[in-house]
């Protein structure tokens, strides 16, 4: 069965969450940690999480992403920001032993004039703080766009971070389309030649999650502008091929398209139609 969804507001709780992605017939859903521009976490409910993970095994949703919030960059300039990383991801992973068997999806960080090298180290580092051998959640280092001193902007330096991970086993990669798209690999004429250099330089073992967006952006753009299904660059029955490759059609597809409600419900139904 295609695992769809769309990312979802976590402030009525997670129970919420698995109806409301039922409601749309979503069988997955992404979720912030925390306010994506600040840091306080809201407290768990263990009733709810308990209730959710009942309904969740109910309706066949899962598994789930969480995704950290925008201003954890583990590679800042300041140590101060690099500190706020590691100690919020730290959290997270915490909490997220609350809901064993999912995923915790980040964006690897800006280096922020110190060069990529450095970047890489410095997320390897914070990497190696938090991850723990009995941990039950997988942590997915984010494709990005390139825009700035973005990290991970090509293949080549998200295996350089996992190269440096003592705990890998622990670690994933989730494929954001538009911002695969907008750093230049062309998913929409050359989806296997893309996902074979993926596989040979990350292995495909390794890719765990999928953001399906369309781009406002051409190819090579570098600017992360994601576009709903079908109304940007790479394309409606581009992605498509994407949902449906042999290589990734079992893996959890969260939509990150400008949307409402409805309109997630909509590329859905178009996804479940096309891919059967």
């Amino acid at each position: 069965m295609l695992k769809i969804g769309c990312h979802l507001s976590s402030s009525k709780g997670f129970l919420a969450m698995a109806e409301t992605a039922a409601k749309i017939d979503g069988t997955t859903f992404q979720f912030f940690t925390r306010n994506p521009r600040g840091a306080k976490a809201k407290a768990l409910d263990p009733d709810d999480v308990n209730a959710f993970l009942k309904r969740a095994e109910e309706l066949g949703i899962g598994p789930i992403v969480a995704h950290a919030p925008y201003t954890l960059n583990a590679c800042g300039a300041e140590e101060r920001v690099r500190e706020f990383a590691l100690e919020t991801m730290a959290d997270d992973l915490a909490r997220m032993e609350y809901l064993p068997g999912n995923y915790y999806n980040f964006h690897p960080g800006s280096h922020v004039k110190q060069g990529a090298e450095t970047g890489i180290r410095l997320i390897a580092e914070t990497l190696n703080a938090v991850l723990r051998p009995e941990q039950r959640t997988t942590v997915l280092l984010e494709t990005m766009a390139g825009k700035g001193s973005e990290v991970g902007r090509s293949f080549e330096e998200l295996k350089e971070i996992l190269d440096r991970v003592e705990l890998s086993d622990h670690m994933g990669v989730c494929l954001d389309t538009c911002h695969v798209w907008d750093a230049g690999y062309d998913i929409a004429d050359h989806l296997d030649e893309v996902l074979t250099e993926f596989d040979r330089i990350i292995g495909l073992h390794r890719l765990k999650a999928v953001h399906l967006n369309d781009s406002q952006t051409p190819l090579g753009a570098r600017k992360d502008r994601h576009a709903k299904i079908g109304e940007g660059f790479i394309g409606a029955q581009a992605l498509v091929r994407v949902v449906s490759h042999p290589a990734l059609k079992d893996l959890p597809f969260v939509l990150e398209t400008p949307n409402e409600l409805d309109g997630y419900g909509k590329e859905i139904a178009f996804f479940r139609e096309m891919c059967g």
